[in-house]
């Protein structure tokens, strides 16, 4: 973290030619409110040197005994020493010192006194997978962020613990809009209620999406470390960003409902059943987290809304793409999911949607992605943080990374082909557990499919609209897809279930037109 700020400061001053201080004062302007309070502690950088020898001199950055130094950028070259950064520490340390001590305690940003408040709540949404919220308790919410209504359909009554997104109408909402649809009342011309009329017999369902921070469509805004268009606009997004765990589920490839601020454009499973039959509308749940693999989804399940015998079938998608052979650990080989851990994993977790999904429910696998893609296209191009010098490349960040012990993924991001070889081995065979499951097990509330990552289908998708391969990446973190990569996954996904699986999908209600020109006002999310 200290590294990537320093970097952001050192450009700024470098670009605007000014001094580190007015770069660190413009930067505190770019960023909104309470969150200043995270640049203002960073005062006293010298811009002779990188920052690598800063963060490490302030003791942000620490040499663990017996580990090696971690570092970004070349180390200062010096004629007479070989290391380089060992000398720049020894003398950037002396300068330093002084202002060390008031980062003591603050290594960790919500030791901020202004945004510890504001750390509990995130810590509350992380820890218990639902909105902070939510007044009633149905685990639906009227507020955006914090596992709020980007995650979960937004809640029409938070008073109400009977009302909320997906379920069965209540006497055809003749009174009121039980399950947030926009479809009620009753209609003056003969009497029958609304939702009775449009609604019945038209296979509703909600989707629901089990998955990790791809599902949750994880994003650093390239933005925010691009100094050469840096602006307040650019950090706008900080504290929805903030709050949603740098996750953007309201733009991902099963939930998305809102129109992309990220780039390219939102098409979601959820968009594509609503525009099917309009009485799908607002019944999504991205159950997701940044980090989901088939061990921890076992408790981030729990978080599911669904009553067998009050709520409309679902869609489920299970879709753990890289958590169970990616690790940050340097033996990570011996940390992958085995294939018997995942079989038993995964039937768990199927045991458990059998016990809370009503009758009539799909569940779809999704196959592991083959990383060797990531490496492959991007490696030796330049990161947004060496875009303005031409100093880093991605193959130096997953090396910074994987030697502090926090790549997201020690076995693709790594210049070992043996190593990524390897690892897209074991997703196979992890795939084909998925597979066999799908073919094998029955259970009584759903039927079971599955399907590989689209992976190929979209690159070549996206190679014939004119576009690179590496656009398929998101920029930042070199690790996750990119919003491109999610609305066309979403295409394919969709293409092949009507091709194959036409049952999933429920018919077409021939009711849409009619349901938009009369509940036009109520159909927003």
């Amino acid at each position: 973290g200290c590294v990537l700020v320093v970097s952001v400061i050192e450009q700024l001053a470098q670009w605007h030619n000014s001094t580190v201080k007015a770069a660190v004062e413009r930067l505190c302007n770019y960023i909104p409110g309470k969150y200043q309070i995270i640049c203002h502690m960073l005062c006293c950088i010298d811009r002779e040197m990188n920052a690598d020898v800063v963060c490490h001199s302030l003791k942000l950055c620490k040499q663990d005994p017996g580990q090696p130094l971690c570092h970004l950028y070349p180390p200062p070259k010096r004629e007479k020493h070989s290391a380089g950064l060992f000398y720049a520490l020894t003398h950037a340390g002396q300068k330093h010192q002084f202002i060390s001590k008031s980062f003591t305690g603050f290594s960790n940003i919500c030791a901020f006194p202004l945004l510890a408040n504001l750390c509990e709540k995130i810590k509350y949404a992380i820890r218990n997978k639902l909105p902070f919220e939510d007044f009633d308790g149905d685990k639906f919410s009227t507020f955006p962020t914090l596992r709020g209504y980007h995650w979960r359909g937004r809640d029409c009554d938070d008073k109400n613990t009977t009302v909320y997104p997906g379920r069965r109408p209540d006497n055809w909402d003749v009174e009121s809009d039980s399950n947030c649809n926009g479809i009620w009342g009753v209609d003056p011309k003969d009497g029958i209620p609304y939702e009775e009329k449009f609604c019945k017999g038209a296979d509703s369902q909600g989707v629901v999406l089990l998955g990790d921070s791809a599902g949750a469509h994880f994003h650093i805004p390239p933005e925010w470390m691009t100094v050469t268009q840096m602006s307040a606009k650019s950090f706008a997004n900080l504290p929805m960003a903030f709050t949603n765990e740098l996750d953007w589920p309201q733009f991902s490839e099963i939930t998305g409902f809102l129109n992309s601020t990220i780039g390219g454009w939102t098409d979601s499973l959820y968009l594509r059943l609503r525009r099917r039959n309009r009485c799908n509308h607002r019944d999504l749940q991205n159950i997701s987290q940044n980090g989901g693999s088939s061990g921890n989804l076992l408790s981030l399940i729990k978080s599911l809304a669904r009553n067998q015998l009050l709520d409309n079938p679902a869609i489920v998608i299970y879709a753990t793409i890289g958590n169970d052979v990616c690790n940050g650990n340097r033996d990570t080989l011996a940390h992958m999911t085995t294939p018997k851990q995942m079989f038993s994993n995964v039937v768990q977790a199927l045991r458990y949607l059998d016990s809370r999904l009503p009758n009539g429910s799909h569940v779809i696998l999704t196959g592991l992605v083959d990383g060797r893609f990531l490496w492959d296209n991007l490696h030796d191009r330049y990161h947004p943080l060496g875009q303005l010098n031409r100093d880093v490349t991605y193959s130096q960040i997953y090396s910074f990374l994987d030697c502090l012990q926090v790549s997201p993924c020690s076995g693709w991001l790594t210049p070992n082909e043996t190593l990524r070889n390897l690892t897209s081995e074991r997703a196979l065979q992890l795939s084909n557990v998925l597979k066999e499951i799908a073919r094998s097990e029955k259970f009584a509330n759903f039927d079971i499919f599955y399907m590989d990552f689209p992976l190929r289908q979209t690159a070549e998708e996206w190679h014939k609209m004119g576009g690179e391969p590496w656009q398929l990446i998101e920029p930042v973190d070199g690790f996750h897809p990119s919003q491109i990569a999610a609305a066309l996954g979403t295409s394919i996904t969709w293409q092949k279930a009507l091709r194959e699986w036409p049952q999933v999908l429920g018919k077409e209600n021939p009711s849409n037109e009619q349901i938009e020109a009369i509940f036009k006002d109520q159909g927003g999310h």
